[in-house]
């Protein structure tokens, strides 16, 4: 199971946007840098965290006129400046979230369908009735687009820089 590192502010703002939007999907880019699991990345236990650690969240128009209650579309125009701007302050894109409104947290099979950046985490925060509740991760893992799947991730929400939350 992968880890991915978040700054209190960074988890407060995806879920805020969450709750701005709905009952429409938000979306956004999220942009950090990968870690690798090392022994100066590890918990309370000793367990080594490596994983992406997500440096800000790109709120992004959603594009979805058709049904933006229940699906989400970044233009590609709107990636590309987000990924150029990231690589001019040294960060990469780390992955992508995005709100469900009225439903749980999870992956749907469009989701799944239209997930394509392999190695990048997929953050859904389930928001009932304009209020965010439960937030989680998934990492696209995979070689190729064939053999691509999710695998849940921990999210880690830290207060600073290598400081775990407790909560």
């Amino acid at each position: 199971m992968g880890i991915l590192h978040l700054n209190r502010a960074v988890y407060d703002a995806i879920r805020a946007h969450g709750e701005e939007t709905w009952p429409h999907e938000c979306c956004g880019v999220l942009l950090g840098r990968f870690s690798p699991a090392n022994a100066s990345t590890t918990d309370a236990a000793g367990k080594e965290l490596g994983g992406w650690q997500v440096q800000a969240a790109v709120r992004a128009g959603n594009t979805r006129t058709d049904s933006a209650h229940n699906r989400y579309q970044i233009a590609p125009v709107e990636l590309v400046k987000i990924e150029r701007d990231a690589r001019r302050q040294g960060l990469d894109i780390a992955g992508f979230y995005h709100s469900h409104p009225d439903h749980p947290a999870q992956w749907s099979a469009t989701d799944f369908a239209e997930a394509h950046w392999l190695g990048c985490s997929y953050v859904i925060t389930a928001v009932a009735q304009g209020k965010a509740t439960v937030t989680n991760s998934f990492l696209l893992a995979g070689a190729t687009e064939e053999d691509k799947r999710f695998d849940q991730e921990t999210i880690l929400v830290e207060d600073q820089p290598g400081t775990p939350d407790p909560t």
